[in-house]
């Protein structure tokens, strides 16, 4: 078989940036796919093939994979790593920046995913990987969106695992801890923006510090241990379904399949005090 075709999604920086260059290192032609185009010059400078995409866009999205398939005649392998997150009240967020939110980190998986699926299924194989976050299994206060946004990811790819197991093709899901990369900052400042001063003020600060403190390397993971996940769930023989990986994402899940929920609170609760401290 000729090289086999890899499609990473938000691959301008971090995991979706990592991904691609290592997918492409194992032997995949990689197509990388972002709004920032710019910021993917390093990885079209080492061979990998870069593309406009806004995973809220149809004819973006659309126009993308089919010019994938005039090219190669195939995609064996989507990567959808695009995704945000917003933070702050329920009773504060604006509705229109909650659907946004569903609109990239759900929906637009949703879509790529119907786009590369009919190649797959002719073919009989082909593998989506699905960037969650332990943010889909546990939760934190003034998180609502993002949390509901990544659980409703989890129910999808394993509802799809099942849906597209009789057609050869396998789902696994990516679950990373906090990463090293701009994400909790950029979070942290939204989250002051929206509730920093009104009635949920003193969670605001608390959480703010634990969102800022997730991009630095002594409490998070390097982005690139994390696509090695990726290479793994793409290139396996038996791919597992879920990929719990970073510092301290082990050792979140399990408590969270053990202590009932309201034990879970007042964990939850404890480790945000301590950080913000």
């Amino acid at each position: 078989m000729s090289q086999p075709v890899a499609f990473v999604t938000g691959a301008s920086t971090g995991i979706g940036f990592e991904a691609a260059r290592k997918l492409s290192h194992e032997g995949f032609t990689v197509f990388a796919g972002a709004r920032r185009v710019g910021m993917m010059d390093p990885l079209k400078a080492s061979g990998v093939n870069v593309v406009p995409l806004d995973v809220t866009d149809e004819e973006s999205m659309s126009s993308a994979v089919a010019a994938v398939l005039a090219s190669h005649g195939r995609i064996d392998v989507l990567v959808n790593n695009a995704g945000y997150g917003t933070f702050g009240a329920l009773e504060e967020v604006e509705l229109a920046e909650g659907r946004r939110q569903f609109d990239v980190n759900v929906f637009g998986l949703a879509r790529m995913t119907q786009l590369v699926l009919p190649g797959m299924r002719e073919a009989r194989r082909g593998r989506i990987i699905n960037i969650s976050s332990i943010g889909g299994k546990f939760y934190e206060p003034l998180g609502t969106w993002y949390h509901a946004t990544k659980f409703a990811v989890e129910g999808l790819s394993d509802a799809l695992r099942l849906e597209l197991q009789p057609h050869g093709i396998q789902v696994a899901i990516i679950e990373p801890a906090s990463t090293v990369t701009e994400w909790g900052s950029i979070a942290a400042q939204g989250l002051l923006a929206r509730s920093g001063s009104g009635p949920y003020r003193k969670q605001a600060k608390e959480m703010a510090a634990v969102l800022a403190s997730t991009g630095r390397p002594a409490t998070s993971t390097d982005p690139g241990i994390i696509a090695d996940a990726v290479v793994h769930a793409a290139t396996a023989a038996r791919p597992k379904t879920r990929y719990p990986v970073g510092r301290g994402a082990p050792a979140i899940m399990m408590l969270r399949r053990v202590l009932p929920d309201r034990l879970f609170d007042m964990a939850v609760k404890a480790v945000l005090a301590r950080v913000a401290r």
